[in-house]
């Protein structure tokens, strides 16, 4: 019995620098920029450009890699009405920033990229603006809500990467958003 121990506390111990290695390049803490496609839909849709900065912390579990993350990130997404007059008020909505911490879980397929799979809170601020001409009323409101993508991450070296990740979060009030992005980030 004591012998079995021992050998399997041997195989283990050879097999995890097997693991490690074979997850070392998306271990440890990053930090990302992104840029992408934005749908933002509340009863219609504006297309628009998303861009943002992201950070996280990825570490091995077992065959896995596990992360946490934050992002920050705002949208060109801007749709108006009217024409600033008495008769013809111009009412305008924007979407603006754009908080999100999450998690995700993947696996390394062929050494060099990362698949992966991710959920978490997110909260985003709208912004709504009415000019008829003589006044402007502003108002802003932020909205709650969850995110799930997935996504690779490919690495271009043992500290840089690139990522492409397609994501869908789902606000309060029927406010959503579909976004395509794509990522430039360094591990320390």
């Amino acid at each position: 019995m004591r012998s079995i121990v021992v050998a399997a506390l041997l195989a283990a111990s050879a097999a995890t620098p097997a693991l490690a290695q074979d997850n070392a390049p998306f271990t440890g803490p990053r930090v990302e920029g992104i840029v992408g496609w934005d749908r933002v839909s509340n009863n219609g849709h504006d297309d628009a450009v998303t861009y943002g900065l992201g950070a996280g912390y990825d570490f091995p579990m077992g065959g896995a890699v596990l992360g946490v993350e934050a992002e920050a990130s705002d949208s060109s997404a801007k749709s108006c009405i009217g024409s600033a007059t008495a008769a013809d008020p111009r009412l305008c909505a924007k979407a603006g920033r754009d908080l999100y911490v999450g998690g995700r879980v993947g696996t390394v397929v062929g050494g060099k990229a990362l698949l992966y799979a991710k959920a978490g809170y997110t909260n985003a601020r709208a912004k709504a603006s009415l000019d008829d001409g003589t006044t402007v009323l502003r108002d802003s409101g932020n909205y709650d809500g969850v995110r799930v993508g997935a996504g690779v991450e490919y690495a271009l070296g043992t500290n840089a990467y690139v990522k492409a990740e397609y994501r869908y979060s789902n606000y309060e009030q029927g406010f959503s958003r579909n976004q395509v992005v794509g990522g430039f980030g360094f591990r320390f």
